[in-house]
Formats: C-alpha cells, structure tokens, sequence
C-alpha cells in the first residue's frame, strides 16, 4: 500500500499529464457540468428526498440499523455458525479403531479387514493401508493428535487415500460423513470404538470437542466423565466420542513359591527371567552385523498359538539344576486381580480426558458445548460436592469438580477474542487518524459509520453461500474497515470542500455522491474481483466472502446512509450556507 501510495502520487500524475489530453477533456467537462451525468440523475433521485423529508431519512436509518442488528443475531440464531477453521478438502482420511482392552490381535485385524472391505465398496477411495498392532506412519494427526503413539493388540488403523480432489465432486470432509454411518454399524457389532479422523486444517488440538474433567478424587472424576460423555453421545451433530479411560481388566500375577522352586532346583529369578525372554520377547543376545546402524537383537519367542492364555503360560518348563523339566504351575501360585487403570495428568493435576468430533447440519464445537451448561449441573455428584465449567485457563484448586472445555473452542475463544482486541484497537488508531487530518472529533465517526455496515453484507454473504464465520473472515473484517473508511472520507471530504465554497449543504452531499461515486465504485470492483478467485477455496472461503459480501453492501450504505448521519450531525453547523432544513 506504500508503494502504491507512491506510485499514485508521482508516477501516475507524469503519465497522466504527458498521456492524456487532459485540458480539452476538462473543458468538455465545465461545459457540459457534473449535473448532466446519468450517475448524478440517479444518486439525486434516490438521496435528495431523504434529504427532504425527515421521515424518509429516519425511516432509511432504522431499517439500516435493524439490518445491522439482525445480522448480528444470525450468529444467536445459528443461521451464520461461528467456526475457528472450515474442513479442509484433503486427499486422505484415517480410520482409527479401538477394540476393547485385552481384544487378541487375530480378533482387532478381523475387525479391521471387515471395514477395510466395505471402504473397497467406496468410489472416491483409491487404496488403504491397514496397520494392527501399531500406529500408521506419523502425519499431522500423529503430530497434534497423538496418533503415532498408539500400539496394542486391541489396536489398528486404517490409512485411507482418496481420489485428487480434482477428480471429485465430493470434498472430503463430505465423503467421511457419508460412509461414517455404515462403518459405525460395523463397529457397532464387534462392540469396537471407530473414529474417523479427518486431517485438520489447522489447530494443533486433540480433538475438535475435549472435556477435560478435573476433581478431588480420580474414581469419582471418572463417574463424573463417563456422564459427561454420555451427555455428548445424546448432543446433535456430535460424533466420535471416546475418553482416556481403560475398560476394566483382568491381571493375573504369577508369583513364584521359593520353597518348591528350590526343592526343584530353581532358582525364582530363574522363573522370572525365561518367563519375561520368552513373552515380552526380550533379545537374549545381539547378532553382529557391520552394516547396521542399530543392533540386531536375537529373540527367542513361542508361536501365538503358544501363549494365548493362562494355561499355556502355565504349561512352559523350566529345567532344573539336576537336568529336570519342571512346569511352571508347579512353582507358582496364580492371584487374580484388576489392573490399575493410567492416571493422565495436565499442569501437575489429575484429569481425565473425554473426546468428540463434529459431523452434521451444525458443525460448530461452540453451539454443542454451549448448549451443555444446564446438563452438566444436573450429573449425579457425590454428596456436598458440585460442578462447574470452565472455558479458558485452569481451575485454581481441585476441591469441586470442573468441566474444562478444551480443544478447537479454546483455540477459536483465543483467536477471535484477539481479533476483536486487534480489531479495536484498529478503530481506535483509524479515528486518531481522521482526528488528525479533519481536526474534528465528530466528522471522524460519522465517517467510521462505514464500518459497523460491512458487517451486513459480510453475514448475509455467509449466510447466503451456507459458509462458518471463521477466523480467516474476521481477518477480511478487519482489512475492509480501512477500505470502508476511505470511501466515508472520499465523501465527506468532497462535502466540505464544496461547503466551503457556499454550497449548500443538501446540494454539496448530492455533488459529493455524483462525484466521488466513481472513484468508490472503481476501489470496490477491486476488492471484489481481487477477492473472488479464493470464493471458493475452503479454508480462505471466509476472507473472500468478507471482502466481496461487506465492500458490496458497505459501499452502497456508504453512498446513501453515511452522508445522512453527516446532515444529521452537521446541518446547524453550516445552517449559514443558505441551506433550508
């Protein structure tokens, strides 16, 4: 813009007066004068009976400020969702399978072969990757979401890759809502927690919906997460919900009785060391390799269908010091008991996490988590204590429980809130400015009145494409103020240069209509064409919609309604100027 600043005070004037024949141009102008232009007619008919008649021009200003009040409304009444970031149109997606703990591996990868089955029935998908046991090669979601630490036998994903999206009428995020239902039903059957994981397009957050829960005791915060993810199975357009809390199960310790093993001669640590070479599949020893960067381990490992369950593991041998082959049930004794569940820990307190994801007519994790509020408080609680939500920060102290919604809300509470700080103080320079350069405290906001007017096209303009107000179009509010603004002082700047030479002042707003309206046509075209090759990208959707929807509505409130708040404003001020109010 600096550059242009310079190029349109220097370059522009040279080429202008050695280029265009401007004296006859002039004259063919004085002569025919501004008033015989077909802009002049129409911007006269249109805005010197709201000049005329004060009913008409408080009638014009009502409607405008209902426009601009309903259009802030849209966004209570859902029409316009309010969104950190629109789904991405990708090439892939991920399906993430979590069978119940202590699942065998054959069982996960069945489970994991029927869905992989049906995604061949998908025509958009081109091929996938199924990984049991184990964690799909690292991607974005490994990197936010954690994915690439997953590994168990009761775990498995599936890689899946799909069509370029040129190749597509379908985007993404489109696909992975139509097939999630019949993969749910699969799921469904085999008693499996199935998620599918769309790549996000941008926040670096766990999940689009995180619940953390925080309280005095780790038993009773569970009671009070497993509500809290009931409560989000029966919330509309939420999906996917899962927690970080293990199902119950069964451990079994083998605990060597020393007084048979050394009858036996066996020492315990003996029992203790095959056992754990053998199932854990410690190396025994390194094999030499020159060419390896890493050792080779030498495993010693039994067959799967060796150490399937308990009385396999019972049934090993281990020899003696007199060459004897003695089973290890014969020198164990074998407790029953649960396994102690993990316990997740954010900032040095105990929390347990509970996830969701959004798919549906309401994509928003705002609305959803909004629309909880009265639900959490009526959870079952223990006896003396209550709940609380909390959206930004930490809770203070564990005495009472709390509900700290995290993920994409966090994100998009932070970055709108900052944007609405960065966007004030924006006004408030803007209005320095023009106070400056008028030397005028009034003028300067009857000229920002162009501001608070982009926002309706900017809603109408979302609202219309079916579009989430997003961080990328609050970035677009904030760049066309200035633009806005500009168009305010084309107008009132013509209007006092013509008051100052006896204008009146109803004849020196319709001059400055029919003069400056031009120039302010020209600055909008700009805008909207330079904006609406990024129409229809998804995330940039936002910006584009900001730039073209608010400079189109703005500009055309700016010619008729801001010169009406400035005859408002100042008519007793230039009341000498031979004006009839």
């Amino acid at each position: 813009m600096l550059l242009s600043l310079f190029v349109a005070l220097t370059i522009t004037p040279y080429l202008g007066y050695h280029l265009l024949n401007v004296k006859k141009k002039q004259h063919e102008k004085e002569e025919k004068g501004h008033q015989t232009s077909w802009i002049y007619k129409i911007y006269n008919k249109f805005e010197k009976p709201l000049l005329d008649n004060s009913k008409k021009r408080w009638l014009v200003l009502g409607l405008t400020v209902v426009l601009l009040f309903g259009s802030v409304g849209m966004f209570f009444t859902k029409s316009v969702a309010v969104k950190m970031l629109p789904f991405d149109n990708k090439n892939e997606f991920q399906v993430v399978i979590d069978m119940p703990e202590g699942t065998t591996l054959e069982r996960t990868a069945a489970v994991t072969k029927e869905i992989a089955q049906y995604l061949t029935t998908v025509p958009e998908v081109v091929n996938y990757q199924n990984y049991v046991g184990t964690s799909a090669p690292i991607t974005f979601n490994g990197l936010v979401r954690h994915y690439d630490l997953r590994g168990g036998s009761n775990m498995a994903d599936i890689q899946v890759n799909l069509l370029n999206k040129t190749d597509r009428d379908e985007q993404s995020h489109a696909i992975a809502k139509r097939i999630r239902p019949a993969i749910q039903a699969i799921a469904k059957k085999h008693h499996a927690n199935v998620k599918l994981v769309e790549v996000p397009p941008g926040p670096p957050v766990l999940s689009t919906i995180v619940a953390e829960v925080y309280g005095p005791d780790y038993q009773e915060q569970i009671k009070v997460a497993y509500q809290v993810k009931e409560i989000l199975k029966k919330t509309n357009d939420v999906v996917d919900v899962d927690w970080g809390v293990e199902d119950v199960q069964t451990e079994y310790k083998l605990e060597v009785d020393k007084e048979k093993a050394m009858l036996n001669g066996i020492a315990p640590q003996q029992v203790v060391g095959n056992l754990t070479y053998l199932l854990r599949e410690y190396p025994i020893s390194n094999l030499y390799d020159e060419k390896s960067v890493n050792p080779v381990g030498i495993v010693m490992a039994l067959d799967d269908k060796d150490k399937t369950n308990l009385e396999d593991i019972q049934n090993l041998k281990v020899k003696g010091q007199q060459g004897n082959m003695v089973p290890v049930r014969d020198i164990v004794k074998v407790k029953q008991d649960t396994l102690r569940k993990s316990i997740s820990r954010k900032d040095q307190q105990r929390v347990v996490y509970v996830l969701a994801d959004m798919a549906g007519d309401l994509e928003s994790p705002a609305y959803a988590i909004l629309g909880m509020e009265k639900t959490l408080k009526e959870m079952k609680l223990p006896k003396g204590y209550e709940v609380s939500d909390l959206y930004m920060g930490q809770p203070k102290d564990d005495s009472n429980f709390t509900v700290k919604w995290d993920g994409e809300w966090q994100i998009t509470l932070e970055v709108f809130r900052d944007l609405g700080i960065a966007f004030m103080v924006v006004i408030i320079i803007i209005y320095m400015l023009i106070v400056g350069w008028f030397q005028d405290f009034k003028t300067p906001i009857v000229m920002m009145v162009a501001i608070p007017l982009s926002l309706i096209g900017i809603v109408l303009g979302h609202w219309l494409l079916g579009a989430f107000f997003t961080a990328t179009s609050f970035i677009g509010m904030i760049a066309l103020a200035g633009v806005m603004v500009r168009n305010s002082v084309l107008l009132i700047d013509f209007i006092e240069i013509r008051l100052k030479d006896g204008i009146p002042l109803k004849q020196a707003i319709i001059d400055a209509g029919a003069v400056r309206t031009t120039p302010i046509l020209l600055t909008t075209g700009a805008v909207v064409i330079g904006a609406s090759v990024i129409l229809f990208d998804p995330i940039f959707q936002g910006l584009a919609i900001s730039l073209v929807g608010g400079a189109i509505v703005s500009t055309i409130l700016t010619l008729f309604v801001v010169p009406l708040v400035y005859y408002i404003v100042e008519r007793k001020k230039w009341a000498d100027n031979k004006d009839e109010n």
